[in-house]
This record gives C-alpha cells, sequence and structure tokens, in this order.
C-alpha cells in the first residue's frame, strides 16, 4: 500500500497522447484472456484493457505473447503495455535485464505448489529436496518468488517457457511434471478441466497482478493507476473479479464422471441443444449444463416429486410450454430454452451479463417470486440486487423466520437455487473449455500475431450468450 502525506492534491494525470492506438502485449490464461462463449475473447485482463482503451479513445491492438515483458521493446514506440499473469517482483528479485515500469495492483493471488495427485503428495519444502518444480518464466511468479527459490536451494527449480500457466497445470495433470508453482485462482480455475493435479500447500503470500510498461511509458502508467483507482471505487473491478475468479464447484468424482459422459453420451444430445440454441439464442453449452445437473443426461429420468425427462420439467411448466413430450429429450430442451429465455427476459434490462444468466438460472430453480424477495432484501441490505454475488448472500435468508415472515412469497429453499447456480456454472465451464460453439466465427483480434505465442485458449471461465 502507498501512502500519500498530507499537502496539496496531485494534478491530474496528463492527457492522453495523440496516437489513437494502444498496444498490449497479453498472455493467455485461465482467468486473464481467453475465448468464452461465441468464440469471443473475454478474461480480467483482456476486459480491463478494452475498458481502458476506451475510456481513453483509443483503439486496441492485441498481441498475443507467452513473455509480455521481454516483448515490449519490440512491439514499437507507441503507447504500449504487457499483461497477463503479471505479478509484481518482490524485493530481492534480480533486476530485470531492461529497465520496466509496474502500475498498482489489481487483484492479489496466493502462490501454491501444485501436483499430480498419482504421485506423491508433499506437505512442506522438505518433502521436495532433490524434486523439479516448474514455474512459469516471463514476468509472472518467477520474479516474484526469487527470495522462496533463494531459500530453498535443495529444490531443482526448473523455469518453464510455456506459453501459459494453463500448460503448465497441464503438464501437471498429466504427469510430464510432478510439481509446479501457480496462482491460485489459476489452479482452481483449471481444477474441473484437468482432473489429475491438486493443491499442497501455500508457498507465499498473496503477490499482486499489475500491468508492465517501458520506461518511456511513465504518463501510461499513471493514467492506468488512476483508471484502476476509479474502478475500484464505483465497483467495476469488484464486478470483474468476482466473474473471472470466482467459480462454480463440484466434487473431483463427479468432474471425473461429467468428463467421461462428454465423450459416450453428449454426442446423442447435441444436435438437441444445439437446435434449441438456434431458436432461443440460450448458449448450447449452457443448455448442456444444466441438462447434466437436472438428470445427468439421463432423458427418461424421473423423480419422486415427478420431473421428468432430459431437463427435468413438472407437468404444470410443460403444460405452460404447449403441451410437450417431457421424455421427448429435442421437446425437453427447446421448452427448457423457452422457458430461461423468458425468464431472462423478465428480469430487468439494466442487469448486464454474466449476472443476468446467472440470476435467470437462480430463479429457474426456485421461481422467479423467490428470486425477487431476494433482490428486494438484497436493497434492504444495501446489497447490489443486480448481482448474482448479492443473491448468493441473500437467497439462503429465506430460509429464516426472520426473513421470510416479511418477505412477498415466503418461506423458501433458497441454499438450493444458489448450489444449482455453481454446479451448473463448474459443469458450463468444462464444457467452454472442451466444446466448440454452435459456429466457430473467425477470431478478429487485431495486431499482428505472434507465431511461437500460444493463441487465446478456451478457458474455464463461465461467458454466457
Amino acid at each position: 500500500m502507498t501512502l500519500a502525506a498530507c499537502g496539496p492534491a496531485q494534478p491530474p494525470p496528463p492527457p492522453p497522447p495523440s496516437s489513437n492506438e494502444l498496444t498490449v502485449l497479453l498472455r493467455t490464461g485461465p482467468g486473464t484472456w481467453f475465448v468464452g462463449a461465441d468464440d469471443q475473447g473475454a478474461g480480467i485482463d483482456y476486459d480491463l484493457a478494452h475498458m481502458f482503451a476506451e475510456q481513453q479513445g483509443a483503439a486496441l491492438k492485441v498481441l498475443p505473447t507467452g513473455d509480455p515483458i521481454e516483448k515490449l521493446t519490440e512491439a514499437g514506440a507507441g503507447p504500449r503495455f504487457g499483461a497477463g499473469s503479471l505479478y509484481l517482483p518482490g524485493a530481492q528479485a534480480p533486476a530485470p535485464a531492461k529497465p520496466v515500469l509496474y502500475s498498482s495492483g489489481y487483484y492479489a493471488a496466493e502462490p501454491v505448489l501444485i501436483y499430480n495427485i498419482d504421485g506423491f503428495k508433499p506437505e512442506s519444502w522438505r518433502d521436495l529436496a532433490d524434486e523439479t518444480v516448474g514455474v512459469l518464466q516471463g514476468g509472472g511468479l518467477a520474479s516474484a518468488l526469487s527470495k522462496v527459490r533463494a531459500d530453498h536451494p535443495e529444490v531443482r527449480w526448473q523455469m518453464s517457457t510455456l506459453p501459459s500457466t494453463e500448460a503448465m497445470i497441464s503438464q501437471v495433470s498429466d504427469g510430464t511434471l510432478s510439481y509446479a508453482i501457480v496462482a491460485s485462482n489459476d489452479a482452481e480455475a483449471a481444477r474441473h478441466v484437468y482432473l489429475n493435479f491438486d493443491k499442497a500447500f501455500a508457498v507465499a503470500g498473496k503477490q499482486q497482478l499489475v500491468w508492465a510498461f517501458p520506461p518511456d511509458q511513465r504518463q501510461l502508467r499513471d493514467r492506468v493507476n488512476a483508471f484502476f483507482a476509479q474502478l475500484r471505487r464505483d465497483g467495476r473491478l469488484q464486478r470483474l473479479v468476482e466473474r473471472y475468479f470466482s467459480y462454480g464447484t463440484v466434487p473431483r468424482i463427479d468432474a471425473g464422471v461429467f468428463h467421461e459422459r462428454i465423450k459416450s453420451t453428449l454426442p446423442q444430445l447435441r444436435d438437441a441443444f444445439q437446435r434449441a440454441q438456434q431458436e432461443t439464442g440460450i448458449e448450447w453449452r449452457l443448455l448442456a449444463a444444466i441438462a447434466y445437473q437436472e438428470s445427468k443426461w439421463d432423458a427418461q429420468a424421473t423423480s419422486e416429486t415427478g420431473v421428468r425427462g432430459l431437463m427435468q420439467l413438472t407437468e404444470e411448466t410443460a403444460q405452460r410450454l404447449g403441451g410437450i413430450d417431457r421424455l421427448d429429450p429435442t421437446a425437453s430442451v427447446l421448452a427448457a430454452a423457452r422457458y430461461l429465455r423468458d425468464l431472462k427476459d423478465r428480469l430487468p434490462r439494466r442487469i448486464a451479463e454474466p449476472d443476468l444468466t446467472w440470476l435467470a438460472l437462480g430463479a429457474y430453480n426456485i421461481g422467479i417470486a423467490h428470486l425477487e424477495d431476494a433482490r428486494i432484501l438484497a436493497q434492504k441490505q444495501k446489497l447490489d440486487p443486480d448481482t448474482w454475488s448479492a443473491l448468493k448472500k441473500t437467497l439462503p435468508l429465506l430460509a429464516l423466520p426472520e426473513y421470510y415472515e416479511t418477505a412477498k412469497f415466503g418461506y423458501a429453499r433458497g441454499a438450493m437455487p444458489v448450489a444449482f447456480v455453481d454446479r451448473v456454472r463448474a459443469y458450463y465451464d468444462i464444457l467452454l473449455a472442451q466444446q466448440p460453439p454452435l459456429q466457430p466465427r473467425l477470431r478478429m483480434f487485431s495486431g499482428v500475431v505472434d507465431e511461437n505465442a500460444a493463441q487465446p485458449m478456451a478457458a474455464p471461465v463461465s461467458a454466457p450468450k
């Protein structure tokens, strides 16, 4: 934290330069830059860069690279910066080969040791003597963890030139690499996609994610710092953090079964999901995630409460949607997609994605009346009723007398929709990472492509249509 002494107010940052193009050298990662729904770019650094460029009235040029700091000097002479899993170097970090300026931090992540679960789980550094531990090179955790590496010479440190954190997690999961250090948020993002790795222990305190600038871009750095400060004040930064670093969870054993059924069962159902997307606009992988949560993709499933079929529709819902045959997979999926589309349309148009989808899913599970009770309760508690993070707090309260007795629609098992949405998001994350969108489109990332760098990947972060 930087403390300012009392005195006259600092002058505002200088106006943006005359150049109308802003270049970002961006590394891919599970939460930084990836391909989301409909084959579009997403991720916290990707979104922040676009928001900053728009504020500055500049056109953003995105250059993918595996080492943003190293490539800064090769990106021309105009306004430019590096981003994507860059961490503020520690006090004992060696001086970089080229001078670098850093922004203020916009998120703090804890570095953790990950291991292959078919191997040995280390409890402490003592268990890692003479073992190889991978660390991603190029402005990631490598420089931030220089003291950790110096304190543990008994470890064989492998400075990896892999293009992304996800690539390193993949190597640990498949056994190519026994151990690696990654950020905790990256490990959480990948845990349902790569099933054979887990976290062992935290190796250091939280590290600040930052952007990097060449020394001639001090004014640009100052404007970015002012931009980050503004986003903190108005809440937009927290909403981005919740969007990209808040993950749905399912037990690992369930995730393993899900991976198997993606191979064995999904091919027979894909056409039904994709037809429903074509008619309603609800993304097919989201519908597939809902269906798996509801019936485990069993078109004949029937519960003790009378809900039936792939989407577990009630008789009342089926009649309201035209008397469809609930055991017909195509009809069941289309009916559920229409119902979800209707719920989204009934919510206030001001609600932004992905919150609009999560709220609609909550209503899909518990009913829009109880969802509205939870939104009213959020307002009373001075929370934002248009965000899922607020309703995750207020929905469970509707099961308590001190809250449901004054709610318009009374008692509700409010923890159920929270768990439902959490699970659907987890399954959706996996499908986003593994399955292509309905109509793949050529990604229109402007700028020159670094042929030696990874392109944005399908990563486990939800981005509904």
